[in-house]
């Protein structure tokens, strides 16, 4: 029971931080001088090393996310939100460093 609660909180936050990302790119995409499309945008971030914090800002739903699940009190659920945050941490220092 526990981990099903933890796995639904991870999976909703996972789709929260993509949903955030494409949110995101397509905002700076529509923001910039050039007109670059989507996926012009993330090649551009990649080159530029800046995909890390395309991502940390696609994140920002995961609090609204978290907090939600503890004030209906999903504890559990909580607890998923924040193990997906740490999954997008990890891979945004190893892409940083790597």
């Amino acid at each position: 029971m526990i981990k099903k609660e933890i796995s639904i909180g991870l999976v909703i936050a996972l789709l929260g931080n993509s949903i955030g990302f494409i949110v995101c790119v397509f905002i700076f995409s529509a923001l910039s001088n050039q007109g670059l499309s989507f996926t012009e945008t993330v090649k551009a971030s990649i080159a530029n090393d800046s995909l890390g914090s395309l991502i940390v800002l696609g994140a920002i739903p995961n609090l609204i996310i978290f907090f939600l699940f503890l004030r209906k009190n999903n504890i559990y659920r909580a607890r998923g939100v924040l193990l997906a945050t740490l999954i997008a941490a990890v891979f945004i220092a190893i892409s940083k460093f790597a």
